[in-house]
C-alpha cells in the first residue's frame, strides 16, 4: 500500500489490484475507524476523508496498515441480475474491431460474472470488471452529446450502464431494462461497489428513458410566507451537503460558501443546519406574504425594499424585516458569485438522501426554484434571537487576482518539474465555462506531464486541481464527479474552498503551495 497526500483532510491509498482495493474497502467499512468520514473506492485506490480534529493522517495510515484484511472468500457479495437487449448501435463495428462476430461478442459479454469495482461519473453509474474479459475497448473518437438512460457501454476494461441521459464516449452495445438509479428506491442505486452482476437476456420489454420519479412531500395547508417573483440566473436550496453517499456515486454538494450560509442562518436565529437559498449572480426578487425576518450574506449585491411605492436600500449581512406585500430585490453581484438568503423559521423542503442540497451534476435534491414558487414557515420551528450584524469578507471581482493555498499531490510525480513551477508562478484565468462543478482555468503556458500512461480512475476531493490532456487545469468544486481519470497535481486547502466558490469569471488565480500532510508514503504487510 502507498499512502499519497491529497489534502489536509484526505489521502489516497494506492493498491496493486482491484481485488486488493475491494478487500481494503470492505475492511475499512467493517472497522469504522474513528475520524473516518467517507471512503471512495476506485480501480486501484481508496480515497479516505477524515476529520483532522479527531485524528491525523499518520495515525490513520498506521491503523489501516495494521488491520487484518477481510479475505475475498469472507466477503458477503450481493448478486444482481440485469436484463439486457444487445441492440447498441456500436455493437457491429466494435465486434469487427475486436475480431469477433456480433453473436460471439454478445456471448462473451453475457457469459461472464461482472463485479462492481467502484461508482462515479453520475449517481448509480457503476464501473464493472471481470477477470475473464480480455478486451481493452477504446472510447469513441468523438463522444456523443446525449446517450439515453439505460444504455450499456464498454470502455477500457469496464462495462457500465448510463443511469440517466448524458454525454459520453463509451461504445454502446445494448440497453438495460432495470433502472440503475431510482430516488424512490432504497437504496436508490441498483449497483454498489462489490456487487456481482450477471447480464441476462431481456424478455423483449421496451426501455424508455424517463427521469427518476420525484418524491412528493405530503404538505399541510401552511400559507406562503415568501413568493419567488424571479429566481435570477439560478437559485438553489443548499445546506451542509450529503457526505456519506459515495457508494452510490453521489458527491457531497452543499453550499459553495458554507461560512456565508451559516452566517445568514445565525443572523435570523435559525439552527445552524437550516437549508437556505443560494442565489447565483443576483437578479432575485421575492414578495413577502406575511411579516417575516430575512438576511442576505455572501456575494455583495444591492438589496432593495419596494414598499408602498417607495424603493429603500437594505444592508447585507444584517437581519431585516419585511411586511406583507413588500418586495425584496437582489441586484447583480458586484463582488463574489453566490449570495445566501435565510428566512427566519423557514420550512425546509423534503430532504433527498438526508440533505436539501441540489447537486447540479447529479441532479439530486429539491429542484431549482422558479417564479411562483412559495416558501412557508414551520410552525414547529423555534428560532433563537437574531444575531448582531457581521463583518463580511471582501470577495473578488472580475479583473482581480485571488491567492489560493494548495497542497501538492497525489499525482505531482506525473508532471515535469517545469509544470510544478508553472502551477505556482503563472496566473490562471477563470473562464466563463465555470460553474458549481468546477472552475475551468486558462494559463499562458500549459502543464506538461512526464508520465503519459493512462491513469486508472481514482477518487477526487473538492478542491482537486485535475489536469486533462490539453494541460489546462480544472479546479473541482462542490458538485464535481466522485472519480476521475486525469491526474490531480494539487488540491485547494479546505480553508480556501469557500473563497474558491466565490471567484467569478474574469478573475485570475495565483496558487501558493503549503506543506502537505505528514504521512508515510508506503506500508508493507507481512501477513
Amino acid at each position: 500500500m502507498r499512502f499519497l497526500p491529497v489534502n489536509t483532510d484526505c489521502f489516497l491509498i494506492e493498491l496493486v489490484s482491484l481485488d486488493e482495493t475491494l478487500a481494503l474497502y470492505d475492511t475499512l467499512r467493517e472497522s469504522a475507524l474513528p475520524g473516518v468520514d467517507e471512503l471512495v473506492p476506485a480501480a486501484r485506490s481508496v480515497l479516505v476523508h477524515f476529520s483532522p480534529w479527531l485524528t491525523s493522517a499518520q495515525a490513520l495510515a498506521r491503523r489501516i496498515a495494521g488491520l487484518p484484511r477481510i479475505a475475498s472468500g469472507d466477503r458477503q457479495v450481493p448478486a444482481v441480475e440485469v436484463p439486457v437487449r444487445y441492440d447498441g448501435e456500436d455493437l457491429p463495428a466494435l465486434a469487427e474491431m475486436l475480431g469477433l462476430s456480433v453473436p460471439q461478442l454478445v456471448e462473451q459479454h453475457q457469459s461472464l460474472r461482472w463485479k462492481v469495482a467502484f461508482t462515479g461519473f453520475a449517481p448509480g453509474f457503476a464501473y464493472m470488471v471481470s477477470p475473464a474479459w480480455l478486451h481493452q475497448v477504446p472510447r469513441r473518437a468523438t463522444p456523443r452529446t446525449r446517450i439515453p438512460a439505460g444504455s450499456l457501454g464498454l470502455a477500457g476494461e469496464f462495462s457500465g450502464i448510463y443511469p440517466q441521459a448524458s454525454p459520453g464516449g463509451w461504445q454502446l452495445i445494448g440497453t438495460a431494462a432495470a433502472p440503475m438509479w431510482d430516488i424512490t428506491r432504497r437504496p436508490p442505486a441498483l449497483l454498489q461497489p462489490g456487487a456481482e452482476v450477471r447480464f441476462i437476456a431481456d424478455a423483449g420489454r421496451s426501455t424508455v428513458s424517463l427521469p427518476p420519479a420525484a418524491i412528493t412531500a405530503v404538505a399541510d395547508a401552511a400559507p406562503a410566507a415568501l413568493t419567488i417573483l424571479s429566481p435570477g440566473l439560478q437559485t438553489l436550496w443548499q445546506d451542509e451537503g450529503r457526505r456519506g453517499q459515495a457508494a452510490m456515486g453521489v458527491s457531497e454538494s452543499g453550499a459553495m460558501d458554507k461560512a456565508a450560509w451559516r452566517s445568514a442562518n445565525r443572523l435570523v436565529g435559525n439552527p445552524p443546519q437550516t437549508p437556505g437559498l443560494e442565489i447565483t449572480c443576483g437578479g432575485f426578487a421575492a414578495r413577502a406574504e406575511t411579516d417575516i425576518v430575512l438576511a442576505v450574506t455572501g456575494a455583495d449585491c444591492a438589496l432593495t425594499l419596494e414598499a408602498a411605492g417607495q424603493r429603500l436600500p437594505l444592508a447585507m449581512n444584517r437581519p431585516f424585516a419585511l411586511q406583507a406585500g413588500d418586495v425584496l430585490r437582489v441586484g447583480p453581484a458586484r463582488r463574489g458569485v453566490r449570495s445566501y438568503l435565510a428566512l427566519r423559521g423557514i420550512r425546509p423542503p423534503a430532504a433527498v438522501l438526508a440533505s436539501a442540497a441540489f447537486d447540479t451534476l447529479a441532479q439530486v435534491g429539491p429542484p431549482p426554484l422558479r417564479s411562483g414558487d412559495a416558501l412557508a414557515l414551520d410552525n414547529a420551528a423555534r428560532p433563537a434571537s437574531v444575531a448582531e450584524p457581521v463583518e463580511a469578507a471582501t470577495l473578488p471581482q472580475p479583473g482581480e487576482t485571488v491567492t489560493l493555498e494548495i497542497v501538492a499531490g497525489p499525482r505531482q510525480g506525473w508532471f515535469t518539474d517545469d509544470a510544478l513551477r508553472l502551477l505556482t508562478t503563472q496566473l490562471w484565468q477563470v473562464t466563463a465555462q465555470s460553474n458549481r462543478i468546477g472552475l475551468r482555468l486558462q494559463g499562458e503556458q500549459v502543464l506538461t506531464r512526464s508520465q503519459h500512461q493512462e491513469l486508472p480512475s481514482e477518487g477526487t476531493c473538492t478542491g482537486a486541481i485535475q489536469v486533462p490532456a490539453g494541460g489546462q487545469p480544472v479546479l473541482f468544486l462542490n458538485d464535481h464527479p466522485l472519480t476521475g481519470g486525469y491526474p490531480v497535481i494539487a488540491a485547494v486547502a479546505p480553508h480556501h474552498l469557500d473563497l474558491a466558490g466565490q471567484i467569478p469569471p474574469g478573475c485570475a488565480i495565483r496558487f501558493q503551495l503549503i506543506p502537505s500532510l505528514p504521512i508515510s508514503q508506503e506500508h508493507h504487510r507481512h501477513d
